[in-house]
């Protein structure tokens, strides 16, 4: 792993290693906690929602329904991304990062304590979403500042590896959130699971807020973002106006956020797929035990948080693009192999299928919070990268279990998912192949309309700890 000693540092974005490393923890604990509350939804969609929510439905239009409400709180994404990037560059991303925290956890906390359908009737399934709107909208506001407290605090030669610890949030909170349902299905029996015993993962969120709460109030501001600051009040006190963040990113970057927009699609599509869909497919359609699923995805996304961390130190090293152009080009590759090997009933075939499918998804994943960072200017790079990664969410994260589910429901077969799953993976390939490198960028040096901004000095390979 890369060190960070003996790197250039952006002007203005100097840390001490321990300094940086306790940033680094802060947003990683943050997106963790977050993470575990999104996507523990995803997982008890697939293994219990239906019932609980819409028991009177056939146990696949059950799951529709229920993938239908996982859904919806994307919509919710984007509105979070334009809110919490006006307010994060305006007033600074730590305290729009405390408040998508203490949103997000009493949202899945609340979650825990909705009645089921046959307590309050049809109030439960709107309980449930307008609470999953809650969620969207604070996870739309917390990727962006998560990723941009480390980027903007780090040195720009090892950018690429700093940034993807909160990446590598995503996994942990995965990891956390289906082991601790795997537990549940493990001690609990399938009655006592579905009636009571999947709600204590959910309540649980309201511990795991308290303490990542605790450290991420610990954290400070980025000097990047207090320069980028301290210039707005001064061109205030010049009466020189400044746009608001979404306008300024619209005029001045609309070619980057369709670059983000597009280098998410492979990414997020097949994640879903990978780590939600997936249960489905085995508990419904191959009527596979669904302790073995859960183990599955358990196990892939452990490997998952190990590998991010390597593939952001690869693309400090050989560019952001060609890491992400293998994991895409990958992805839309292995989709074929991921369903045959699911075919099979094995529980070493499934690990195998999920282990490789998160491998390709890390090479996306982990470059893309340096990536998108070096995209934007100071005063608008959280708006930026927050509404080019939560846009493409809605057509790409939201509706793939759903898509994937009325593909498998009308065709019988996963043929047209990896069809799917594919033509994303085309997507994103285009869109990189169209970006400029970014690698090496100085964070401070980017202005609205650049094209070219000036680059970090090259200095010697970062040596490996």
């Amino acid at each position: 792993m890369p060190s960070a000693h003996n790197a250039v540092n952006d002007p203005g974005t100097s840390a001490t290693p321990g300094g940086l490393r306790k940033i680094v923890a802060a947003s990683l604990i943050g997106t963790t906690i977050e993470w575990y509350d999104y996507f523990l939804y995803g997982s008890a969609a697939a293994l219990v929602f239906g019932r609980v929510f819409f028991p009177e439905s056939d146990p696949l239009t059950g799951t529709l329904l229920s993938f239908l409400t996982y859904a919806i709180g994307f919509a919710a994404r984007p509105i979070g991304a334009v809110v919490f990037g006006h307010f994060g560059d305006r007033l600074g991303r730590k305290k729009l990062l405390v408040v998508s925290l203490l949103m997000m956890g009493l949202s899945t906390a609340l979650i825990g304590c909705v009645p089921g359908y046959d307590t309050i009737g049809v109030a439960a399934p709107l309980l449930l979403t307008t609470l999953r709107l809650v969620q969207g909208f604070a996870l739309g506001g917390e990727w962006g500042g998560a990723v941009l407290l480390v980027s903007e605090h780090g040195d720009a030669n090892r950018r690429g590896f700093w940034a993807s610890w909160p990446q590598a949030g995503a996994p942990a909170g995965n990891l956390i959130a289906v082991g601790v349902l795997s537990l549940m299905t493990t001690v609990l029996s399938d009655e006592a699971f579905n009636s009571w015993g999947w709600r204590v993962p959910f309540l649980l969120s309201a511990v795991l807020v308290m303490i990542g709460l605790w450290i991420r109030l610990s954290v400070d501001e980025s000097p990047l973002f207090k320069e980028a600051l301290a210039k707005a009040e001064r061109r205030k006190a010049e009466q020189r106006s400044e746009q608001p963040p979404f306008v300024a990113v619209v005029r001045h970057h609309w070619r980057d956020i369709l670059v983000a927009m597009g280098a998410r699609m492979a990414e997020n599509i097949s994640y879903y797929v990978i780590t939600a869909f997936v249960l489905t497919y085995c508990v419904s359609h191959l009527e596979i035990d669904k302790q073995m699923s859960l183990n599955a995805v358990l196990i892939g996304s452990a490997v998952q948080f190990c590998l991010i961390p390597l593939f952001g130190a690869l693309s400090d090293r050989i560019g952001r693009k060609p890491v992400y152009l293998v994991g895409a080009v990958g992805v839309g590759l292995w989709s074929w192999a991921f369903f045959a090997l699911l075919d099979t009933r094995s529980f070493p075939a499934l690990v195998l299928a999920v282990t490789v499918g998160l491998v390709f998804h890390s090479a996306m994943y982990a470059p893309q919070a340096a990536f998108f960072s070096e995209l934007f200017a100071t005063r608008m790079r959280y708006t930026g990268a927050s509404i080019g990664a939560q846009l493409s969410s809605v057509a790409a994260g939201a509706p793939a279990p759903l898509i994937a589910t009325a593909l498998l429901s009308s065709y019988g077969n996963a043929t047209p998912i990896s069809v799917y799953v594919g033509l994303a993976a085309v997507v994103t390939v285009i869109a990189v192949v169209a970006a400029r490198e970014t690698r090496g960028r100085d964070l401070s040096a980017i202005e609205p309309d650049d094209t070219v901004a000036r680059p970090v000095p090259e200095q010697q390979p970062a040596a490996s700890a």
